[in-house]
């Protein structure tokens, strides 16, 4: 039913993939599942490098029980239960804010967008999400925000002074276009460039908020392009795929692969911000650069 990521955009392809979960899988078998006041969906994560096994366990810390979570490691039972969970939590808003927005109508689930990419978005995401279920999960959220100060500020000493001041041009799919920028930010970076492959204008409004004044953001650009303004601007590190790395590798420009970490990962959570913050050193401090 989904052929890939059909459509210009490829929003036809996420419209199907929604839609044929609408209609063939929900209500359709009888659900034997008991439920709990703290259940949760995590929609749109895709399991790159193992982030939504971060996520998961970082949700279970504060006191939340994860019933799905779909559609990267999902299994099909996960899905089926879905319209019994509390709140939707959705990362990829682009790819999949339909169905929430089906569950909202249809069986009354709340929905809400989170980032657990960098420590700064991490603590206001689970503070927000903390708030739609009261004090006891407030509270356990505050104690585990206190429990890994103490990593996020070894990794910070560690990172920080090797990072900061760099710059950083990004273009990427999905969300990373947006919710990276405050992990790199978090390690005293500061982002230069940004855009979609594949964005839509909301898409840019949520930019808005995570981008500085001067900040150049672009939108489908050709390769050329891309490769002009990285000419231009000359940033410390560029993040995109792999049909840009060897050609800004070829420039001299320190890179890293924003859609699959470069088989590195996770990214999410507080022990993904020690591999994410490693993986960046890694990357502009090689000492191959200076042989360019």
């Amino acid at each position: 039913r989904c052929e890939g990521f059909r459509g210009v955009s490829q929003s036809l392809g996420h419209h199907i993939a929604n839609d044929a979960i609408r209609d063939w899988v929900f209500d359709k078998n009888e659900v034997e599942f008991e439920t709990g006041p703290y259940d949760v969906n995590v929609v749109g994560d895709y399991n790159i490098g193992g982030d939504a096994w971060a996520t998961r366990i970082l949700l279970e810390e504060v006191g939340l029980r994860v019933v799905g979570n779909w559609s990267g490691d999902a299994t099909l039972a996960e899905v089926e239960r879905a319209p019994k969970a509390k709140l939707n939590l959705i990362h990829c808003y682009r790819s999949m804010n339909y169905i929430c927005r089906h569950m909202e109508e249809k069986y009354g689930i709340p929905w809400m967008e989170y980032n657990f990419f960098g420590p700064s978005q991490i603590e206001t995401s689970l503070r927000e999400i903390a708030k739609h279920f009261g004090p006891e999960i407030v509270d356990k959220t505050e104690a585990v925000i206190t429990k890994y100060r103490p990593l996020v500020d070894a990794v910070v000493d560690k990172y920080r002074p090797r990072l900061e001041g760099k710059t950083v041009m990004l273009y990427v799919g999905g969300l990373r276009p947006r919710h990276v920028i405050t992990a790199y930010e978090d390690l005293g970076m500061r982002i230069v460039g940004t855009g979609y492959e594949f964005a839509h204008n909301d898409d840019y409004q949520r930019t808005g908020h995570y981008v500085n004044k001067g900040t150049l953001i672009y939108d489908d650009v050709t390769g050329y392009e891309l490769e002009k303004f990285i000419e231009g601007i000359r940033p410390d590190l560029v993040g995109s795929g792999i049909k840009e790395k060897y050609p800004v590798q070829k420039m001299g420009i320190p890179f890293r692969q924003m859609h699959s970490w470069d088989y590195s990962g996770p990214y999410h959570g507080y022990d993904g911000f020690a591999i994410f913050a490693r993986d960046m050193d890694l990357a502009i401090n090689n000492p191959v650069w200076d042989l360019y």
